[in-house]
């Protein structure tokens, strides 16, 4: 794996603490989903490791947040020029332990990195309030301060710009964070955290705790009363754990769990884009993102040509390794993943689903692009979040039929539906209740979106200019006696 990289300082193997690599036994695999390979051998912290980042993080803070948020800004912009300088071995770390496309790699380090510099020009616009009183003599003064130390966890699925989403405005807003990765690819954010240092970071504003025992961190964050603040994205069932564990320290939360995505084909879109977009989203990442597509609604009078053009794209796409420049669709990324998408399709099948193209595994953890017909409300398929290259389709009839099909689930993260007719596209755009609509787009994730959910989707926005606002603190000034 190493010769494979310019910048061979970017491979780390133990977490990075208050500016320093930690390496104290307690070692597990990371392993190339594609082929199987151990690409390293991980030192993962104990609690008091753990502790002991807390409480640095914490004297970090008290310098960090004095600091003008032009000083911070320029250290979040050396931040993004290394990662930009570096980005090609990035992507290749990403593709080795995660899986993913090189192409849609590169394309996850810009995105990410473009999260620090948005968030570094928002530190300059953390504004507050002048209120008129209604009594005279005093004045109201809005303020807004950093809420405190925060802790991240961050998923598998982007190892990368999940990390730089958060931290990017936790820094901005004056916060020091601690963040633990997924113990599937901690390998790309301890290559963060080198470029974070060789920006010149100061010690204990970014901290990244390595561990393949996940609830030992979450135990000891959330009992601490100095991280004031937990963000999450993950599963559901998680997520509502996390929360009733921060309820008793009345702790902050931001939670970016599953997604059950519509996508929506009425009978007056366009088919082509409406194909290309359905293929970009169910596809991308092999399935593997929380916004990707999950159950395909297509008009009655368009269903045949829309699976003849779905289809068509589907037979175009190449699978393998995904250091490979021509590769579209990767590995899942392990075993028990690939179990879960096989149970889904098979039980989908028994009840009377069919499979019109792809279904099978073909290697390790590689499983054809898929397209299910006949899928309905029985099926566990219809109802969970897939996390695979499968493109379940239902046909339907009118707006109303449609929107409350699309609406029939738990979840409410993304969703997306193409029309000509824009009376429709405000109407079903304002029934839908999604915290993020695609309207004929399949691609909807930009630094300058408030990204987020509602219902078990969880709370909060990553990005855009209310990204910041999870990080801050409002303080009412009533200053009286101005007589």
């Amino acid at each position: 794996m190493i010769n494979l990289l310019n910048n061979k300082k970017l491979l780390k193997y133990g977490s990075y603490i208050n500016g320093e690599w930690i390496v104290d036994g307690n070692y597990f695999d990371v392993i190339n989903p594609y082929n199987g390979e151990t690409l390293a051998q991980m030192s993962g912290c104990n609690p008091q490791i753990i502790n002991k980042s807390i409480e640095s993080a914490d004297q970090a803070m008290s310098t960090w947040k004095t600091l003008t948020a032009r000083e911070r800004n320029e250290y979040l912009i050396a931040w993004y020029d290394k990662i930009i300088e570096n980005k090609e071995d990035l992507s290749i770390i990403l593709t080795l332990e995660q899986g993913k496309p090189i192409k849609e790699s590169r394309a996850e380090i810009s995105y990410g990195a473009e999260y620090l510099k948005w968030f570094a020009e928002e530190a300059k616009r953390i504004y507050g309030d002048v209120i008129p009183a209604s009594v005279s003599g005093k004045k109201i003064l809005v303020t807004k301060e950093p809420i405190g130390v925060v802790a991240a966890i961050t998923p598998w699925n982007f190892p990368n710009a999940m990390i730089t989403r958060k931290v990017s405005a936790a820094m901005a807003a004056g916060c020091s964070v601690l963040v633990k990765p997924s113990e599937l690819t901690p390998l790309s954010a301890l290559a963060l955290a080198e470029l974070a240092h060789e920006a010149g970071i100061p010690e204990g504003v970014f901290n990244v705790i390595i561990t393949d025992k996940p609830q030992e961190f979450a135990n000891e964050v959330i009992a601490s009363k100095i991280v004031k603040k937990l963000s999450f994205t993950g599963s559901t069932r998680v997520g509502k754990l996390l929360m009733t564990q921060c309820g008793h320290e009345i702790k902050r939360l931001s939670l970016e769990l599953g997604g059950n995505a519509p996508f929506i084909v009425f009978e007056d879109a366009d088919l082509e884009n409406a194909a290309d977009q359905c293929v970009a989203s169910k596809f991308r990442n092999t399935g593997q993102t929380c916004v990707c597509t999950n159950r395909i609604f297509v008009h009655k009078s368009i269903y045949n040509l829309f699976l003849e053009l779905l289809q068509d794209r589907l037979n175009s796409l190449k699978i393998g390794n995904g250091l490979d420049e021509n590769t579209d669709i990767g590995p899942l990324i392990n075993s028990a993943a690939l179990k879960k998408v096989e149970n889904l399709q098979q039980e989908a099948i028994e009840k009377g689903a069919h499979i019109i193209t792809g279904g099978n595994v073909i290697g390790k953890l590689l499983i054809e692009p898929t397209i299910l017909c006949e899928v309905n409300t029985d099926m566990a398929i219809y109802h969970q979040e897939i996390f695979g290259p499968i493109a379940t389709i239902i046909k339907f009839e009118t707006e109303e039929e449609v929107i409350e099909m699309a609406n029939d689930t738990e979840y409410g993260l993304a969703s997306y539906f193409f029309s000509k007719d824009y009376a429709k596209v405000w109407r079903v755009a304002e029934k839908l209740q999604y915290g993020m609509v695609g309207i004929n787009t399949g691609m909807l994730s930009m630094v300058e979106g408030p990204f987020g959910g509602i219902k078990q989707s969880g709370f909060g926005r990553e990005g855009s200019k209310y990204g910041i606002e999870e990080y801050l603190n409002l303080k009412y000034l009533c200053l009286g006696g101005l007589d």
